[in-house]
């Protein structure tokens, strides 16, 4: 428990006590108030508003309720001082023993801290990515993959149970179009109008002229085989061996985002799914036939135009594709359904609900997430030439290219989802290249990595240097922990349970990485701190001559030693539930 929801309780039971006494009125019972740190200027470690929020039910003027908590509060255990401000603020100062419970709850739950303690919550499907499978992901298309990887992650910690998906759009004229281009280039001439002439389209011919060279045989309508189309939808899915690109799957995981279920519209449609949905708003009324022989679904909203499920060619749309799709996710017994789409889509919302309602379903079980676009930077230029698609670039070519600078595997997914996390969804941003390949507290996913590399420094530090193991928790060695700064990190660590059900609740992973980065900056606050008073966690060497063993604190030592693994605890936790890696040992550039 934080030290807001633990002085919030307080309080509340200081209410119950105050009414049972008669001193304050029944009708101050159930007020809701809050417990924040203090403002600009306050004192004390935390701030309430009760008094004030009381109003009239309490009967008297709120500096004299003030007055009436402050001095029941004044005795709690783990109550300092309670001073009255303004026109009836309660600003309260604890106990260093308050921030000591903290660090054992921390150390107690180790890397379970802050989470739910099972999934017994919905069962929430989150789709999301659902790319065309008829290129290779775009640097687009990451930021809605980290984004619903995240949002799946935090609902997980919040006690749902989640599923994640990814729809595959394997059906239609552009899926239709991909093995038209595959045999244009097979026969060396130019692709159909609208179809794709991309490097991988190279790559699939050379699969098909060396394992499977009867697919490359056209249809007797003189168009690609079904077969065709469907395997190279596959090998776009998977990669195509031996080629310079991994296929969409092993991008995904490159970039530290599984799909627990990927869902096929050629299914739908080969397995009735499609065709039952028509028929079933067909019966309710909801479809109508032009003239021109194409159908359309009534949406029944005023802001809305009515939309073609089946054009005139007989041919069903995206559009009778999504609602049979969205049907069948709640007949999966998914009790909510999360999608993440980006910005441009904001106008489908409304009639994909629409079409959810008429199917029988609540619209409010539609979520969707928009996320902005993303636009690449070098050296805070834009950079819009990818090397492999003209102006497109893909999430390969980024990874590849900060992999290789900082030479670390994994270094670009790092760099990429800190750049996508570190602004609200809703909130264009803009990646660096540059930046991201520095090793240097200049590039803030390095200054955030090396935090954590520097906890585990201190740590591996006292074992090597000092033969000091992590010390089980004990009152003794936590009264130890006494600075002012550690407490202050020791609060903001209590915050870490209630900063992760806000970001679950919200959709808001930002929420997250802020905190991580306060844990960065406030640890390197104390670290600078105690080097200006002259003093370390660890014996300095300059303070290790002759004697000094007699003169080492010990126990302090070891106290802080509980400190600085309990904050490494949370703050490993934060960066997986970013999905950044947490490395234990980091090196700045020679020129830091």
């Amino acid at each position: 428990m934080g030290l807001e929801a633990m002085l919030h309780s307080r309080v509340a039971a200081t209410l119950d006590t105050l009414v049972a006494s008669g001193a304050l009125p029944e009708a101050v019972r159930g007020v809701p108030f809050k417990v924040e740190p203090p403002g600009r200027g306050g004192s004390g470690h935390l701030a309430t508003n009760v008094a004030l929020a009381l109003g009239k039910r309490a009967g008297r003027p709120p500096r004299d309720v003030a007055g009436l908590l402050a001095a029941a509060l004044s005795v709690a255990p783990e109550v300092e001082k309670v001073a009255v401000a303004g026109p009836g603020f309660l600003n309260v100062e604890l106990r260093p023993e308050a921030f000591h419970e903290v660090l054992a709850e921390v150390l107690r739950e180790g890397p379970t801290y802050g989470r739910a303690r099972a999934a017994g919550g919905q069962r929430v499907l989150v789709e999301f990515v659902s790319a065309n499978p008829t290129g290779p992901l775009l640097l687009s298309h990451a930021r809605g993959a980290v984004t619903g990887d995240v949002v799946a992650r935090l609902l997980e910690i919040a006690g749902y149970r989640v599923t994640r998906e990814y729809y595959v759009n394997d059906y239609g004229n552009q899926v239709r179009l991909l093995g038209e281009s595959v045999l244009c280039r097979h026969e060396g001439r130019e692709p159909p109008e609208g179809g794709y002439g991309g490097f991988y389209v190279d790559a699939l011919v050379a699969h098909f002229r060396a394992r499977a060279a009867h697919l490359l045989e056209r249809a007797p309508e003189g168009g690609a085989s079904d077969a065709l189309v469907r395997e190279a939808i596959a090998l776009m899915m998977v990669g195509v061996p031996g080629a310079d690109f991994a296929g969409i799957r092993p991008t995904l995981l490159r970039l530290g985002v599984e799909h627990d279920v990927f869902t096929s519209e050629d299914g739908l449609h080969r397995w009735g799914f499609v065709e039952r949905a028509l028929a079933q708003l067909d019966a309710q009324g909801r479809l109508q036939r032009l003239d021109d022989g194409a159908v359309v679904f009534v949406t029944g909203d005023e802001d809305d135009k009515n939309r073609v499920v089946r054009k005139r060619d007989g041919l069903t749309t995206y559009f009778a594709s999504d609602i049979a799709y969205h049907a069948d996710k709640l007949a999966r017994g998914f009790e909510h359904l999360i999608d993440v789409w980006g910005a441009d889509h904001h106008g489908y919302i409304a009639r994909m609900r629409s079409g959810l309602e008429a199917m029988g379903g609540a619209p409010e079980r539609l979520e969707v997430l928009l996320v902005q676009m993303v636009s690449l930077m070098r050296d805070g230029q834009p950079f819009r030439m990818g090397k492999r698609l003209g102006n497109l670039i893909t999430i390969e070519e980024v990874l590849d290219e900060i992999d290789e600078a900082v030479g670390r595997p994994g270094a670009g997914r790092d760099a990429v989802r800190y750049f996508y996390l570190a602004r609200r969804t809703d909130a264009q941003i803009s990646l660096d290249v540059e930046v991201a390949k520095k090793q240097s507290a200049n590039n803030p996913v390095f200054y955030l990595q090396y935090g954590y590399a520097r906890l585990c420094a201190i740590l591996r530090r006292a074992r090597e240097v000092f033969g000091l193991e992590i010390p089980a928790w004990s009152p003794q060695l936590a009264a130890r922990v006494v600075h002012p700064l550690e407490l202050d990190l020791l609060a903001e660590l209590g915050r870490y349970p209630a900063v992760l059900a806000e970001a679950a609740a919200e959709r808001e992973p930002l929420k997250v990485l802020t905190f991580a980065e306060r844990l960065a900056q406030a640890f390197q606050s104390y670290y600078t701190q105690l080097s200006v008073e002259g003093d370390s966690i660890l014996p300095r060497e300059r303070d290790r001559g002759p004697g000094w063993e007699a003169r080492w604190d010990r126990e302090q030592t070891r106290g802080r030693l509980l400190w600085v693994e309990a904050i490494r605890l949370t703050y490993e936790s934060a960066l997986g539930v970013l999905g950044i890696a947490a490395p234990e040992r980091m090196t700045r550039d020679e020129d830091e």
